[in-house]
Formats: C-alpha cells, sequence, structure tokens
C-alpha cells in the first residue's frame, strides 16, 4: 500500500524492485521512495555540465585565480634559481655594452700591472763637466790631453700636422699594424681609413699606427 507523502509498506511487499528479495531495516536502501537491496541499487553517474554563464564566470574566476598565485610564487622564487631570458635586441645591446666596459677594464688594468712591473727609474741627470782637467806626465811617458767634444743636444722634432685627437679609454694594440696609447694621450696627424678605424701617431711615444675611432675624440 502506498501513499504520495508516506510509504508504508506491508511485511510481506517490503522487497526488492528489482529481485524482489524481502528486506528488512537493516539491509534495504532506498532510491527515489522504492527499497533496493545491495545488488541492484541505482547506480548514480556523473553529468556533463552545460557552458551556462554562471559556469564560464566561474571557470575564468578559477583561472584568474590561479594566475595570482603563479605569479605569487614566481616573485618569492625569483631569486632562487636561474631564469632563462629571451635573446632580444634590447638585451643583446646590453651584453655588447658590458663586454666593452669589461674589454676597457681589463686594458687598464694590464697597462696599470705592465707600468708598475717595468716603471724605469729615473736618475737625476749628472752634470757633464767640459773642461778639461790637467793631469802631470808621467815620469816614462809623454802625451797630450785632448778634452772630450761637448754633445749638442738634439733637435726638437718638427711641429705635427693633421687632425689632433684625444683618447678618451686606455687601448691594448691587438696586431703589430694598431698602435697602443693610455686614456689622455693626444694622437696627431691622424688619417681616417674606413668606418671605425683611423691610423694616427701618438705624440707621447711617437709610435703610429691603426687605432680604433670609438677610443677618440676630436680635440
Amino acid at each position: 500500500m502506498r501513499k504520495n507523502k508516506l510509504c508504508y509498506w506491508h511485511k510481506g511487499c517490503f522487497s526488492c524492485e528489482v529481485c524482489k528479495m524481502t528486506l528488512n531495516m537493516k539491509n534495504y536502501k532506498g532510491f527515489d521512495k522504492r527499497p533496493y537491496c545491495n545488488a541492484h541499487y541505482p547506480k548514480t553517474s556523473f553529468t556533463s555540465v552545460a557552458d551556462t554563464p554562471e559556469n564560464l564566470r566561474l571557470k575564468q574566476q578559477s583561472k584568474m585565480q590561479s594566475q595570482v598565485l603563479y605569479k605569487e610564487e614566481f616573485e618569492k622564487n625569483k631569486g632562487k634559481g636561474f631564469s632563462v631570458v629571451a635573446d632580444t635586441p634590447e638585451m643583446q645591446r646590453i651584453k655588447k655594452t658590458q663586454d666593452q666596459i669589461s674589454n676597457i677594464k681589463y686594458h687598464e688594468e694590464f697597462e696599470k700591472s705592465r707600468m708598475g712591473g717595468e716603471a724605469p727609474t729615473h736618475h737625476p741627470p749628472q752634470q757633464q763637466n767640459t773642461t778639461p782637467v790637467y793631469q802631470p806626465p808621467a815620469a816614462s811617458q809623454n802625451y797630450c790631453y785632448e778634452p772630450e767634444p761637448v754633445r749638442q743636444a738634439a733637435a726638437a722634432p718638427p711641429p705635427s700636422s693633421g687632425k689632433r685627437y684625444r683618447a678618451v679609454y686606455d687601448y691594448l694594440a691587438a696586431d703589430e699594424d694598431e698602435v697602443s696609447f693610455l686614456d689622455g694621450d693626444v694622437i696627431v696627424d691622424v688619417q681616417p681609413i674606413d668606418e671605425g678605424w683611423m691610423y694616427g701617431r701618438v705624440e707621447r711615444t711617437g709610435q703610429q699606427g691603426m687605432l680604433p675611432a670609438n677610443y677618440v675624440e676630436a680635440i
């Protein structure tokens, strides 16, 4: 006997809807207000969720939360490991500038060490005595003393012609046809060769050869 709201079962009618096995209060399972045994109890299955506006909004919100968590973890671990940097034109320019600065520092350290190890010792000039000294002749020898001729000072080099440049960095020659110079040296008789290179003479040392144009500036 059944009713709409409450169901009342006779003891003989209280059986499984499928196999008709007699049930009691300990071994029955109810589904949709009907009794079943354990073997024939209806299995629930998952159903697909429609892409409703509400579900799409929840999906987008979950995605944004995942991105926020990912950024937080990235910021926390940013200094704990290596990261891959894209080889963009800007990164290539920065890398090239750093290489040039490292090269300039290397030349500066090299020149300092070389000048520190090979610096010549300057002695005060000795005044040369050009007056002949009279020496009495020996008892058994007769000779005439001739004074040493006075040496004339070397003539000053002729004034340089052409363009003049001043070195803004130290440069160490990398080939036989190049010339080395220090920061502040004056380069004279400069002749441009091509884009990036010149030919000139270092006024301090008198050496001449090729030099990079971006290491000097016009005076």
